[in-house]
């Protein structure tokens, strides 16, 4: 039986006590219930931030890509397969953002001299400046989201996921 008690109940409260009647573990249902709040919070996340980086004219993948350009120490350049590595995405996808990326004259390509199979790629000043706008939608769509959330709230969760992450996210998948 679940115990909740006198704790307010979000939407993955509903699906409880249909695990619970299944048989499932109380350690399987706490997973599960983690891994959709989880999910239903970047989906909000994202959300928010795609509706603000809809009226600088980029996408998601262009605004990761941006965002991690701009961390990088100046000249703010990255060679695409770091780029791929730090985003987690393809390199064919790397490869297409910075193509829309290049086109809309936000970063540009350059030969590595210390390696004639590798470019760099490094923000334009155009692209700092759109990168710096849309990392503030970003902190908009962040404080939009978390509006009403305690900061105490917010740290002790931001931290007990770490934990989890530091466990977990070493593990591969199939």
């Amino acid at each position: 039986m679940s115990i909740l008690g006198d704790v307010p109940h979000d939407e993955i409260d509903a699906l409880v006590p249909r695990w619970e009647q299944s048989g499932m573990p109380s350690a399987l249902i706490a997973g599960i219930e983690l891994g959709k709040r989880v999910s239903r919070l970047n989906l909000l996340f994202e959300q928010a931030l795609k509706t603000e980086l809809a009226d600088l004219g980029l996408t998601y993948a262009e605004f990761d890509v941006l965002a991690a350009l701009t961390r990088a120490a100046p000249p703010h350049r990255m060679k695409p397969s770091e780029l791929s590595k730090s985003l987690f995405l393809t390199s064919g996808g790397t490869s297409n953002v910075l193509q829309r990326l290049a086109a809309a004259g936000y970063v540009e390509r350059a030969d590595d001299p210390g390696d004639a199979r590798s470019r760099w790629v490094r923000l334009t000043p155009e692209g700092e400046r759109v990168a710096n706008a849309a990392l503030e939608a970003s902190s908009r769509a962040h404080e939009e989201v978390m509006a009403g959330v305690p900061e105490q709230t917010v740290r002790q969760a931001a931290d007990a996921l770490r934990e989890v992450l530091l466990v977990v996210g070493r593990r591969r998948f199939r």
